[in-house]
C-alpha cells in the first residue's frame, strides 16, 4: 500500500488529512514540525508521496522542499503543499522549488484527488 508522510505542525489539521488519505486507500505517518519531519526523512522511511505544510516554526516548509530536492534519495517524491497562502508568489516560488501540487487550507477531498491525479499518485 501507498504510503504519505504528512508534515504539519497543527496536530488536528495533520490528522485531518490522514484521514482523508486513509479514505482515499493510502496509508500515512505524520511528523508534527519541522524537527520531526527531518528526523523522519533522515531515517530508512521511504514515502511514496508527502504532503507539507508551509507555515511551521523553526524550519519553514520552503526549507524543507529545498532539502527533499538536494537529496537524492528524495529528490524524486511528490511534494504537495498544504498552505493557507493563497497569494500568487508563494504559488510561484514552491512550485519553483519542485513542489509537484498545491492544496489550500482547509483541505477537502476533492481537492486532495485534484493535487494526487496532478502529483500522478491517483
Amino acid at each position: 500500500m501507498t504510503e504519505a508522510l504528512i508534515i504539519d505542525d497543527n496536530r488536528s489539521t495533520a490528522y485531518g488529512l490522514g484521514q482523508m488519505l486513509t479514505f482515499l486507500g493510502f496509508k500515512s505517518r505524520r511528523a508534527y514540525g519541522s524537527s520531526a519531519a527531518m528526523s523522519i526523512l533522515g531515517s530508512d522511511f521511504m514515502p511514496q508521496f508527502i504532503f507539507l505544510d508551509l507555515n511551521m516554526p523553526g524550519v519553514a516548509g520552503t526549507e524543507i522542499l529545498a532539502f527533499l530536492r538536494r537529496e537524492p534519495r528524495l529528490m524524486r517524491v511528490p511534494v504537495v503543499v498544504i498552505t493557507s497562502d493563497d497569494q500568487p508568489e508563494t504559488r510561484s516560488k514552491v512550485l519553483r522549488l519542485g513542489a509537484t501540487a498545491i492544496v489550500i487550507k482547509p483541505a477537502t477531498i476533492e481537492s486532495l484527488e485534484t493535487a494526487l491525479r496532478k502529483s500522478k499518485i491517483l
